[in-house]
């Protein structure tokens, strides 16, 4: 009898790390590692006042390709590329711009990278065009 009461006061301890191992496995695999941002969009209206001076650039962007009033750029060299597209800003110190027309097979991946890399970028604004639907 002795010994048997020794047998039942060991507690094994594979089955419980087991169940731990398995919890941590499954809250580090549920949950997200990436960093969410905010992306400001306002809605296209009329301005008041006038008509703008400076004319707006043309972003175009493509699944894999993106240009600026018809030159091919990349997405990392945009903000050298819209410097020197002139002055960000208006005459009238308002920001200037960036209408931005959609590819038919844009990820909202790829516009949010868009979004991220022109909010670099002072003295730019921009206004996404909706594509037609089909």
């Amino acid at each position: 009898m002795a010994r048997r009461s020794r047998r039942r006061g060991r507690l094994s301890m594979t089955s419980l790390i087991d169940v731990i191992f398995l919890l941590l496995l499954f809250f580090m695999l549920s949950s997200t590692f990436s960093k969410f941002s905010e992306i400001e969009l306002t809605a296209g209206g009329s301005a008041p006042g006038g008509a703008a001076e400076t004319p707006p650039l043309f972003l175009q962007l493509g699944k894999d390709d993106l240009s600026l009033n018809g030159q091919t750029t990349s997405l990392g060299a945009l903000q050298t590329a819209l410097g020197q597209s002139g002055s960000a800003l208006a005459a009238d110190d308002r920001p200037r711009t960036v209408l931005v027309s959609l590819g038919q097979d844009v990820t909202a991946q790829r516009l949010t990278d868009l979004l991220g890399a022109l909010r670099g970028t002072e003295g730019i604004s921009p206004l996404i065009l909706g594509g037609t639907s089909e």
